[in-house]
């Protein structure tokens, strides 16, 4: 595991999300949250938040897939993304 990813597993669990699950998986990270969860709205605020907890990390940046899922429905969110996610 890259140091980035690993920054990024401790933030997200030093959040303390009650009711979050948070793994580490090959392809990224898996995000486990309650099903009362909006999936609409963490989709929609996603970006910013990121934005703002990037700034805690030193560690060079690397692709970085995010997969967020409440139950019902989930989505993808790609931190820097390559040029694969981007279509180039």
């Amino acid at each position: 595991m890259g140091a980035y990813k690993q920054k990024w597993l401790q933030i997200l669990e030093r959040a303390n999300l009650p009711g979050w699950d948070i793994e580490d998986r090959d392809d990224g990270i898996f995000i486990n949250m309650p099903n009362v969860t909006d999936i609409k709205l963490i989709r929609d605020n996603i970006p910013l938040t990121i934005a703002g907890l990037t700034l805690d990390i030193n560690a060079p940046k690397e692709r970085l897939k995010f997969t967020f899922h409440n139950g019902h429905e989930q989505f993808d969110y790609v931190l820097n993304p390559d040029a694969v996610d981007t279509g180039e």
